[in-house]
């Protein structure tokens, strides 16, 4: 079976690949790619419980690693899951260990609610965690007592990923779902796709899918057919 681009007409059903990532990735301490952008987000999650202030919120864009951080953190301090919505004991948690409230920029949240956990995990001398793909005063938050709460968090804020970290992001990827990349592959990967976490994900999944479908190597031409088929679907958006 050739690796050569096939012509759009001739890709049969098991060809038509799904966006969503059903391979989960390797999220323990020693898997995680520390870059300067991502140093002083790793930082203040390896110095726990020695923080700055009981409450830490990590920002970054969409796959850049917060959930991994997130993860370590849990493994660490053995934090439990919250969202702080009326009547699902988000406060009654916070009071009894460490907590962690990933998204909260598209979650949702009861604004009395994360301002009853924030109090619990002062009162209490227990920690919070929270993710966001944006900084708090975009949440839009009304309540002024939430908003002074979160001005006094520590916010650690995750940069957009360099051409090397992106590198060693794909092949930890490939390796996450036991494949070898050859390096020249990797390199231009990354000097044609889209400079993001997310994309690094998206142009791995793809890869490995369309892989699996034509049961081929991953290969130069694959890695450029899946880039001009995701050049194609965002022009199409």
């Amino acid at each position: 079976m050739t690796d050569a681009k096939m012509a759009p007409e001739r890709r049969g059903a098991a060809e038509q690949l799904p966006l969503a990532f059903e391979h989960g990735s390797a999220t323990g301490r020693d898997d995680l790619l520390v870059s300067e952008r991502m140093a002083a987000a790793v930082s203040i999650v390896d110095a726990w419980p020695d923080w700055p202030s009981p409450v830490v919120i990590l920002t970054g864009p969409e796959g850049s690693g917060k959930s991994h951080l997130a993860q370590i953190f849990r493994d660490a301090s053995g934090a439990v899951d919250i969202v702080p919505r009326s009547g699902e004991g988000a406060s009654e948690a916070a009071a009894g260990g460490a907590v962690v409230f990933e998204d909260a920029d598209r979650s949702g949240f009861d604004e009395v609610e994360l301002f009853h956990v924030i109090n619990a995990v002062r009162q209490h001398g227990t920690t919070l965690l929270i993710t966001s793909r944006s900084f708090p005063p975009s949440w839009n938050v009304a309540l002024p007592d939430l908003r002074s709460r979160l001005k006094a968090a520590t916010v650690v804020e995750i940069g957009a990923p360099d051409e090397e970290l992106l590198g060693h992001l794909i092949t930890k990827l490939f390796a996450d779902r036991q494949l070898y990349i050859d390096d020249k592959i990797v390199g231009y990967i990354v000097s044609r796709m889209e400079r993001s976490f997310a994309a690094a994900q998206l142009v791995v999944d793809r890869m490995d899918k369309l892989a699996l479908a034509r049961r081929a190597k991953i290969s130069r031409s694959l890695a450029a057919e899946v880039l001009e088929m995701l050049e194609a679907a965002d022009g199409r958006e």
